[in-house]
């Protein structure tokens, strides 16, 4: 019996203000977040938002980003932040359209790499988050289910993605892990109350 990876399709509906999709590299996290954001917006009526974070530093990554832009296709308003996160989304707030940032852990090697500070940037970034009236879902990387790793740096980034990921799950409504594709609800609006 051949197997589509892809995740199932959420229940169409709206979001919550805040939506965290967590999982392990090439988990089905990112086609499950446009699933959620495209139920919204089909609902709404509106074309949704598309924050890309990745850099094409290499040929792998340059073709994984060509992947996720032939899967999206022209429905989505592409914006690409690979270091100013918290001001795209502040821009790209607006009318009803739902953003889907993909991903902050990506954007956190960026930063990471860019040298710049790392309290101040995820700062601006929640504070962003907390101030747009439009539902954002964010896609990130669960690094913390593997060995230590054997560096300083990678220790470090680790922790960082860890930190961050905390404080985006505290503020989101719904948090979703994926793993081998399958979605499993660690919080939502209703576990919530």
């Amino acid at each position: 019996m051949a197997m589509d990876n892809a995740v199932q399709p959420a229940p169409t509906g709206l979001l919550p203000a805040l939506t965290l999709v967590l999982g392990g590299a090439r988990s089905g996290k990112s086609r499950h977040a446009e699933t959620l954001v495209r139920g919204h917006a089909d609902a709404m009526g509106v074309r949704p938002i598309y924050i890309a974070t990745a850099e094409a530093r290499d040929g792998e990554m340059t073709a994984r980003i060509a992947e996720h832009q032939a899967r999206r296709g022209e429905f989505w308003q592409t914006e690409e932040a690979p270091v100013a996160l918290a001001n795209a989304v502040a821009s790209r707030a607006r009318n009803g359209q739902p953003i889907l940032i993909d991903c902050l852990t990506l954007w956190l090697t960026n930063i990471m790499l860019a040298e710049r500070d790392m309290d101040a940037e995820i700062a601006a970034l929640l504070n962003a988050l907390e101030a747009t009236p439009e539902p954002v879902v964010c896609v990130a990387n669960e690094v913390g289910l593997g060995i230590v790793p054997d560096n300083e740096l990678a220790r470090a980034f680790r922790d960082h993605a860890g930190r961050l990921n905390q404080q985006i799950a505290a503020r989101a409504e719904r948090v979703d892990f994926i793993a081998a594709g399958l979605p499993i609800t660690l919080k939502s609006p209703r576990s919530t109350e």
